[in-house]
């Protein structure tokens, strides 16, 4: 018998403070400390180095002077480096508050020397829940700043491409690599629509066996997770869309020629979340139905039974008022009253005619096609 996997949405706690400054930085509750990992690439040469404080950050870049560098920050719980990258490169204020407010939804804002770009990470992590966390990036000439919520190895395939040096990885300069990032987010709405799906087909097989309030629940989960992820690839559309039609030199063509075969991935995800979505309700919609028609079945046999009944219940009633014929005291005999009350085996011949009509009964209804399945 087929499974569900209970795929499930993971709840966050996120609670901004009310009437702080715009430009603040808010480090939420649970944020974890951030691990820094820099890769310094050109050309057939490459080196990543972990870095233990953001002091160090400075000493890499100087150490390859002419390279390419991915700065990758995974854990935004630490004030003082935000404000250090924020110093260091001259970023905008605004652009780091929302780098800690984890509610953005992807968009892409164009500065005079910077890029800035936020993306919805969504992937099953291995307790079956729909993470859904907030990826930022920073795109300067020759460098890339990436900022994630947690630890996941979501960048991990890009990192052996970029280790392994196949392909523009390297040579496509730091636009090419926020292309290969922001590809891999997308794909990974691909898988997980597709286990989502995978768990829609199950929830379609059990139905046929039997109905059950608990996959309707389930199913308005599943739709609840597909309207998350549209409020995420829509606008992660006209992200990538204005990403292509800028005038800004930080993104090259190359990169934009890549970035229109994202936005058609892009679209691609909408119209499999309008599908699935469309689908959901029309698994709640069979499911109520297929309930109903079980209660109108259940319905029909009990009216059957009591349709049966209610003749010999007559019958039972009417013998059971015990009117005598004859008056047992004084022996007078009592007009229009039951000549049947002491009959010789009267009891035989009321059962025999209650039986024959409730088989009469049964041979019509079934001649009348009631006592049908179907």
């Amino acid at each position: 018998m087929a499974k569900i996997r209970r795929i499930s949405l993971k709840s966050k706690k996120y609670v901004p403070i009310a009437g702080t400054s715009p430009g603040s930085i808010q480090v939420y509750e649970g944020a974890l400390k951030p691990k820094i990992t820099i890769y310094s690439f050109k050309g057939d040469q490459i080196h990543s180095q972990v870095i233990k404080s953001y002091e160090e950050i400075d000493l890499e870049l100087k150490s390859y002077p002419r390279y390419n560098f991915w700065i990758d920050i995974r854990g935004i719980g630490d004030v003082k480096l935000l404000e250090y990258i924020q110093n260091k490169f001259s970023i905008n204020k605004l652009v780091m508050e929302d780098i800690t407010d984890s509610r953005q939804r992807p968009k892409f804002d164009e500065y005079s020397d910077f890029l800035f770009t936020v993306s919805r990470n969504m992937y099953v992590n291995e307790n079956l829940e729909i993470e859904n966390e907030q990826v930022s990036f920073i795109l300067l000439p020759h460098i890339l700043i990436s900022f994630q919520e947690g630890y996941g190895s979501t960048f991990e395939p890009v990192i052996h491409r970029l280790e392994g040096g196949k392909g523009n990885i390297r040579t496509g300069e730091t636009s090419y690599l926020l292309y290969a990032l922001l590809d891999v987010i997308v794909d990974n709405y691909f898988t997980l629509i597709y286990k989502l799906g995978d768990e829609l087909e199950t929830i379609e097989q059990l139905l046929y066996r039997k109905a059950d309030k608990a996959l309707m629940f389930q199913t308005q989960n599943i739709k609840r997770e597909m309207i998350m992820i549209r409020r995420a690839a829509w606008p992660e559309r006209d992200k990538i869309n204005d990403m292509i039609r800028t005038d800004s030199g930080l993104i090259n063509k190359v990169t934009k020629t890549f970035l229109r075969d994202t936005y058609d991935h892009c679209m691609q995800i909408i119209d499999l979340v309008e599908s699935y979505k469309d689908l959901t309700t029309s698994l709640v919609d069979m499911n109520l139905s297929l309930i109903s028609h079980r209660m109108n079945e259940i319905m029909k046999v009990l009216t059957i039974i009591s349709s049966i009944f209610i003749p010999l219940t007559f019958i039972a009633g009417v013998y059971g008022m015990n009117f005598a014929k004859q008056d047992p005291v004084t022996g007078k005999v009592l007009n229009k009253n039951m000549p049947e009350l002491y009959m010789e085996h009267g009891y035989a011949f009321t059962m025999g005619v209650m039986l024959l009509i409730a088989i009469l009964q049964m041979i019509y209804f079934w001649r009348k096609g009631w006592l049908n399945k179907n």
